[in-house]
């Protein structure tokens, strides 16, 4: 059971580093990364053992990245792909996870601003000139920021404290000390078993 939980949750950073790959070499996130985090979201719940209230804050809280996604990409700040995958990536996070996932993204976004400035200065442009194509377009002038870098960056910082993955770890550590108990509740009675079978012995040979 528990290997099946930990593949369920390894989908996510396993997207969220598709995602921006996609986006570092071709400027696109393609809408299926989204819908796949979306779709895998709810066995990975269940799986993790988050309850319903839980699950209902992290639908609360996806829905609200959305909405945030939505108005960054009208004020023409992210792509359209960028504000799918932040509302993705939130709904896995949820309640109060995302608001260090947005304050590791917001940093990230800052680091990766640097870096690209940096590759498309005078004195680092023409080293890039020969590379491959992507590395070229990021050199270029004037060119879109990859964001979904920095988003994927902000949700793998973030998601050890992700409401599932706090679910999961929660429920490992009961189902740890229900076993110990059940271990040691086993020993206890061989241990009664045998000093009884001790004292019918020593009954008997009187």
């Amino acid at each position: 059971m528990q290997v099946l939980q930990i593949s369920l949750l390894l989908v996510f950073p396993a997207l969220a580093i598709v995602g921006a790959l996609k986006d570092l070499t071709s400027y696109t996130i393609p809408n299926w990364i989204s819908l796949a985090l979306i779709a895998a979201f709810v066995p990975a719940a269940l799986a993790s053992g988050a309850s319903l209230p839980q699950i209902g804050l992290c639908l609360a809280t996806g829905f609200g990245a959305l909405v945030l996604g939505m108005g960054m990409f009208a004020a023409g700040w992210v792509g359209g792909g960028d504000g799918k995958l932040l509302a993705a990536c939130a709904l896995w996070m949820g309640w109060p996870a995302v608001a260090l996932f947005l304050l590791y993204t917001a940093l990230a976004g800052g680091a990766l601003t640097l870096a690209i400035l940096t590759l498309r200065s005078g004195w680092v442009a023409p080293m890039v000139a020969g590379g491959p194509a992507w590395v070229r377009r990021l050199g270029q002038s004037g060119g879109d920021l990859p964001y979904g870098v920095a988003i994927a960056a902000g949700a793998l910082i973030a998601f050890p404290k992700a409401l599932l993955a706090q679910a999961f770890w929660a429920e490992s550590v009961t189902a740890r000390r229900g076993r110990r108990r059940a271990a040691l509740t086993g020993i206890s009675a061989l241990v009664n078993y045998k000093r009884m079978t001790m004292r019918f012995g020593q009954k008997g040979r009187c």
